[in-house]
């Protein structure tokens, strides 16, 4: 009688407990999720955009520690995610379009009057967004991440070309951003009102899918 008593007791602890005994992988979250780090997961196909944070600039120096140059109040990205495993991992998306508002930029360049556009080309760029806040966007291949500056002078339009082997930035969960910090480009084309090389940085807030907030995981 003991004996079944015993053996209907661990039963019944068994039948409590196996529940709970969830996988690994269906315990763990996606890299990519809307909401809260344990939402739900950001689909394939998805878009994700962001405009510049509130109160910052997309700045685009003629060196690492200067201030001449390009400064400009908006500017979005947009990219479509491609891949989004478990986490710890690394999610990829493809960069569908960059863009810059030509009207909020000003230059403080000697000899240039102002901004006529910015236009980031080659798109679409790939990018990776790892667990660790790791992340990089890449060219196609045999191509380059390559933008091009029309400024206005007193003699004209004037072209400059920029390109760079790729970009590496930092996402954050504290605030929802990507920031990209003096990312260096060098010139290819262009006029000697265009600067040797450019250093781009920008911080992207809030990053949203569907209107939800995105943290990586």
């Amino acid at each position: 009688m003991r004996t079944r008593t015993l053996t209907t007791l661990a039963g019944a602890v068994a039948a409590l407990t196996l529940p709970l005994a969830v996988p690994a992988s269906a315990a763990d979250g996606a890299v990519l999720t809307v909401g809260s780090p344990d939402g739900a997961a950001v689909a394939a196909g998805d878009v994700l955009t962001a405009p510049l944070a509130a109160g910052s600039t997309a700045t685009f120096y003629s060196s690492a520690t200067g201030t001449s140059g390009l400064t400009c109040t908006s500017s979005q990205f947009t990219a479509a995610v491609t891949g989004n495993p478990a986490a710890p991992g690394t999610a990829t998306e493809s960069v569908t379009a960059h863009t810059f508002d030509a009207a909020s930029c000003t230059t403080n360049v000697i000899g240039v009057l102002g901004v006529t556009s910015i236009t980031v080309n080659n798109l679409p760029y790939d990018s990776t967004v790892s667990s660790d806040g790791t992340v990089t966007v890449t060219p196609p291949a045999g191509s380059t991440v390559r933008t091009t500056v029309v400024l206005r002078t007193l003699l004209g339009s004037v072209n400059c070309v920029y390109q760079a082997p790729g970009l590496t930035g930092t996402a954050s969960n504290d605030d929802h951003t990507i920031a990209f910090e003096r990312q260096q480009f060098s010139k290819v084309s262009g006029s000697s009102l265009c600067f040797a090389n450019g250093y781009f940085s920008a911080k992207y807030a809030p990053v949203t899918g569907d209107g939800e907030v995105v943290y990586v995981n």
